[in-house]
């Protein structure tokens, strides 16, 4: 019995997959076109016609990452809880160094070729910071630990960290149980 052909949005997200796993495994920077068609079951036409570049294949897999974290931060701004947001992000950062996710260094050099690759990053940013500062409880604080976390994230990917990965996830840790609290607060002061 044959399997039933796959979609091209079904395949596309295949591709996205192995690239994100090999990204995370190797770097950016050490993944090729033949390892992610490999690892997607694809032929490398295949992947080709979905992605005509690793340029282009390294973005799609920003942009991805950006629409997930978005569907994320809309499901707790949903929730109506203050700061639920804000914690989300930094639940999401806290994943990431949990999985020992290296720093995409080969995108920012990819981004140095080509520095249209950020744009997704900029639109998603701006978007997520409105969302988070319009859920919490103190939009100047969660604005903050924002800023906190991507400062981490910016260290850790231009080889500048001031703080290793233990330090940075107990300041992060810090930061959510100090939001909790103030929700909290802030919910019996009503």
């Amino acid at each position: 019995m044959s399997k039933a052909p796959r979609s091209a949005t079904q395949t596309r997200q295949l591709i996205l997959n192995a690239a994100g796993t090999l990204a995370r495994d190797l770097g950016p920077a050490n993944i090729s076109l033949d390892a992610v068609a490999a690892a997607a079951g694809v032929s490398k036409g295949g992947l080709l016609y979905h992605f005509p570049s690793k340029a282009r294949l390294l973005e799609a897999l920003v942009t991805d990452h950006m629409e997930r974290l978005d569907i994320a931060l809309q499901q707790q701004q949903s929730s109506g809880r203050a700061n639920a947001v804000i914690q989300s992000f930094m639940q999401h950062f806290l994943d990431e160094q949990a999985q020992g996710t290296p720093p995409p260094t080969g995108l920012l050099a990819a981004c140095a070729e080509n520095p249209e690759m950020l744009r997704p990053v900029r639109e998603h940013s701006a978007v997520f910071l409105e969302r988070i500062k319009s859920n919490a409880s103190d939009p100047n604080l969660a604005t903050l630990a924002y800023m906190a976390v991507q400062g981490l994230r910016s260290a850790e990917l231009l080889g500048t960290p001031v703080l290793d990965r233990d330090a940075a996830r107990d300041l992060v840790k810090w930061a959510q149980s100090y939001l909790a609290d103030q929700a909290r607060d802030t919910a019996q002061d009503r």
